[in-house]
């Protein structure tokens, strides 16, 4: 674990409330491997079944986020995530914003990958826009805070309140507006999830837990009053990110970043016309 990033002068999160799980969310699936408090929620998967939550409403537009704390260990093949999508809604032309933990083995460190996927690609395929971070603290010591806010305008990755990733709208075309639902889940991703799917999900080390609490969801339910606005991340009214947050953030990414789609010479750049 390293030097952590510099102050970036303010915490969005302080300024939603915190939400209990039932005051949100319900089970989606994998109810038996579920357990839930008034404040937090415990997932986890074995060989039977993971399990996932989501969203008793839909959204527009919002700042959404949980503290969550993963399992240590050998945890390759795993996803713990917690996201946005509508993916029920428009099977093979969904919209989603990620935030996901790629499991791992031991000697090595959990992947952050955050992505954003629009329409699909008209096609029935997805293209993600994937970027990768390790981070500055070990994540199954303690709870953290990870969040994304979604604006008309732009999304922005945090971290206990330091912005790692902002994507921002160029064009319709690649930025996601359909209503979406919040999601958390853990499930078995062999095939890609760690080295390329090189290491797969070991049942030898069952369960993987994944741990939620802190619930903050501050946003425009879809369908809602159109003078709804998401809620400031930034000190100015402005809504965007200060300077002070803009250098926090371009200190994690220059320390921190261990894969950009955009910088992938094999990607066809032709699909993702915002690089």
């Amino acid at each position: 674990m390293g030097q952590g990033p510099p102050s970036p002068g303010y915490s969005p999160s302080t300024s939603v409330r915190t939400l209990k799980f039932d005051q949100v969310f319900r089970n989606l699936w994998g109810p038996q491997h579920q357990r839930a408090d008034q404040d937090s929620i415990t997932i986890w998967l074995d060989k039977t079944s993971g399990s996932g939550f989501k969203s008793i409403q839909p959204y527009q537009s919002g700042y959404f986020g949980a503290a969550m704390k993963l399992q240590p260990g050998y945890t390759a093949g795993v996803i713990t995530s917690f996201y946005l999508s509508n993916n029920e809604d428009h099977p093979g032309n969904h919209d989603e914003i990620d935030i996901e933990f790629l499991g791992t083995t031991p000697d090595e460190l959990y992947t952050l990958q955050t992505n954003v996927y629009i329409k699909g690609s008209g096609d029935g395929n997805l293209i993600g826009r994937e970027m990768k971070f390790h981070l500055w603290f070990d994540p199954t010591q303690d709870f953290h805070n990870y969040a994304a806010l979604w604006t008309p305008s732009e999304i922005i990755f945090f971290v206990d309140d330091v912005p790692i990733r902002r994507y921002t709208r160029k064009s319709e075309a690649t930025f996601p507006t359909r209503p979406m639902w919040v999601y958390g889940s853990i499930w078995d991703a062999s095939t890609w999830a760690t080295d390329n799917g090189r290491y797969k999900a070991n049942y030898n080390y069952q369960p993987f837990v994944g741990k939620y609490t802190n619930f903050k969801i501050s946003g425009c339910i879809a369908g809602g009053p159109a003078s709804c606005r998401p809620p400031s991340v930034s000190p100015s009214d402005t809504g965007s990110l200060s300077q002070q947050q803009l250098e926090a953030m371009n200190w994690v990414q220059r320390n921190y970043l261990v894969y950009d789609y955009c910088q992938d010479p094999k990607r066809d750049h032709g699909q993702i016309p915002e690089c």
